[in-house]
């Protein structure tokens, strides 16, 4: 904690400077911790001297004393912001100015709404069922929006496309680095995904966590869509089928409460999504292995620190289901 009260003081003193290119005149009179993570720190900073809604902004900042690279890269996150604000139908907060100084921070728009995902809640209010199904259908059209933007003409063209080859390695690596208890029958998983990947889309921006619990809303409305650390340019149905994995119907093995959460069936979805996509099955099995890998990471991380949630705990059990699923689906 004292760490982060000497890096606010820090921060406090560098927003101040990196912010008059942005609103010359502005002051900085308080800079407070929102929320802390692996991949980045989130600071929310108090303005005086700008006119509403800049008064309060947010703050993201790499880790001080990592190298600011892949998921800690907050510079890049801001290209990436940059490059779809203002977008037809993009919702993402503004870029208002950055820092690349060590640690390098990002400072952004502070938007309204919560952030809450109906499937990993702990408990379902029925009065809110209504609203979840409203957010999740306005969900599945910025993400259609998003998937429009044509990286190239957004200034990413210099960005590598991640093939669909690149989505099933990158998650065999990471079962390569976690204890022989949670491998299960990777290899065979990951070989069965191999053999029958499908014809890639044409690239577009994915997020690579797309789901409400990445998102700010209000009432039944994306207000934005945030935490893009692991964006990449890649096949479009990464994102979608990630996305239809956290509904009821889709048996998401964290859920923790029973009873209907208010998200749409997989259907309704894909029909907001607004275009019919080949060969969804495929993807759906690379999900399950995605989850799997990205799983046994957070569980080994979570053995390793001594601070094992209830909720990695009830994923032990189901990921030798997820890689089972994804060997089937493709077979």
């Amino acid at each position: 904690m004292t760490a982060q009260v000497d890096l606010s003081g820090v921060l406090r003193e560098r927003a101040g400077v990196a912010a008059q290119s942005w609103a010359p005149g502005v002051e900085v009179v308080d800079v407070a911790p929102l929320t802390g993570g692996a991949s980045s720190l989130t600071f929310v900073a108090t303005l005086r001297g700008v006119p509403d809604p800049h008064s309060r902004i947010v703050l993201k900042v790499a880790p001080p004393g990592l190298p600011p690279v892949r998921n800690r890269d907050v510079l890049r996150q801001g290209k990436l912001m940059n490059a779809l604000h203002g977008r037809p139908g993009v919702r993402v907060p503004p870029v208002l100015f950055s820092d690349a100084a060590a640690p390098p921070f990002v400072a952004m728009g502070l938007m309204p709404g919560e952030c809450v995902e109906p499937v990993l809640a702990d408990e379902r209010d029925p009065a809110r069922l209504g609203e979840v199904r409203a957010r999740a259908l306005d969900a599945a059209k910025v993400l259609s929006a998003v998937h429009a933007v044509n990286p190239e003409q957004a200034g990413l063209g210099d960005e590598p496309v991640v093939t669909l080859g690149d989505e099933i390695d990158r998650w065999t690596r990471a079962f390569t680095t976690v204890p022989a208890d949670l491998q299960h029958d990777y290899e065979d998983a990951a070989r069965a995904l191999h053999a029958t990947m499908p014809a890639a889309l044409p690239p577009v921006v994915n997020h690579g966590d797309y789901r409400l619990g990445n998102t700010l809303c209000e009432d039944g409305r994306v207000t934005a869509v945030i935490d893009w650390e692991i964006w990449s340019v890649g096949d479009p149905r990464v994102d979608l089928s990630w996305f239809a994995y956290f509904t009821d119907e889709a048996g998401h093995p964290g859920m923790r409460a029973p009873g209907p959460t208010g998200m749409p069936n997989i259907a309704e979805l894909l029909a907001a999504y607004g275009q019919d996509l080949p060969d969804m099955r495929w993807f759906d099995a690379l999900t399950r292995y995605k989850e799997a890998g990205a799983t046994a990471l957070l569980i080994k991380r979570g053995r390793k620190a001594g601070d094992l949630p209830p909720s990695m705990e009830r994923m032990v059990p189901a990921m030798p289901i997820m890689l089972r699923e994804a060997r089937e689906w493709v077979s």
